[in-house]
């Protein structure tokens, strides 16, 4: 969404697209640019929502959600309870927000920006939503359903490579050795995968390993990968005929 309002010239001024091998809320920013290292980790995620910010003021919110809303296919809601707590208690994202103000990196309204970013750290989805969520990544873009046209096609491509290389924390070279798929994993205990104009794949288990990935969604997507040969450079992978072989 950054990209699409801004440009990839500019999301890349606030945000670069290195995985970094430290923890998803590391307080730590690359040396030289004192950019994040990527927007998977907390304080690109923030960086990115404060970008977003600055183009949508008040609006961004509902702006967000309305666009997660129409990848999942349905309309969503937050749980204000999780989104209070995660106001109450995130100080150390309201440090690296400070930080990344300190820097220049976001604008003054960073606290504004940070409360966008707790809540919607709070929205509400099922495991069945964070799936076609990947399906409509893997469809460039466009839901699979619905046939609405979410995102755009040059800024999926760029957040597929993110996520292939970044997008499960410090975990993200194995993972990519073991699936080879893009991904992106949250604490709550979610996975979501993107096998590339074939499939969307999500799986919840909630147990968390040290690195804050889902522990047996990991086992589950390394088993789904070697299976139906998902790996995007296993033989076995045909690209968009991949359904039409499995069905």
């Amino acid at each position: 969404m950054a990209i699409e309002d801004l440009g990839a010239e500019m999301v890349a001024r606030h945000v670069g697209v290195e995985p970094s091998g430290d923890a998803f809320n590391s307080i730590q920013l690359q040396n030289g640019t004192n950019r994040p290292f990527n927007p998977m980790v907390n304080s690109g995620a923030i960086t990115v929502t404060a970008l977003l910010h600055s183009c949508h003021g008040a609006a961004t919110f509902d702006h967000i959600l309305d666009r997660m809303s129409a990848a999942a296919g349905r309309r969503l809601q937050v749980d204000e309870a999780v989104y209070q707590s995660e106001r109450r208690t995130g100080h150390r994202n309201r440090a690296i927000a400070h930080l990344l103000l300190n820097f220049g990196l976001v604008h003054e309204q960073a606290e504004q920006a940070l409360d966008v970013y707790f809540r919607q750290c709070a929205v509400l989805v099922t495991c069945h939503d964070l799936a076609m969520m990947g399906a409509t990544l893997a469809n460039m873009g466009r839901h699979p359903v619905t046939g609405v046209q979410v995102f755009d096609l040059l800024a999926v491509r760029s957040m597929l490579a993110i996520m292939f290389t970044c997008g499960m924390y410090d975990y993200s070279g194995e993972w990519a050795f073991r699936v080879g798929v893009p991904a992106k994993s949250g604490v709550a205990g979610g996975v979501m995968a993107v096998v590339n104009r074939q499939v969307g794949i999500a799986t919840y288990s909630p147990r968390l390993d040290a690195r804050g990935n889902s522990a047996r969604g990991i086992e589950v997507c390394v088993e789904l990968a070697a299976r139906f040969g998902l790996h995007a450079f296993d033989c076995l992978n045909f690209g968009s005929n991949f359904l039409k072989a499995v069905l």
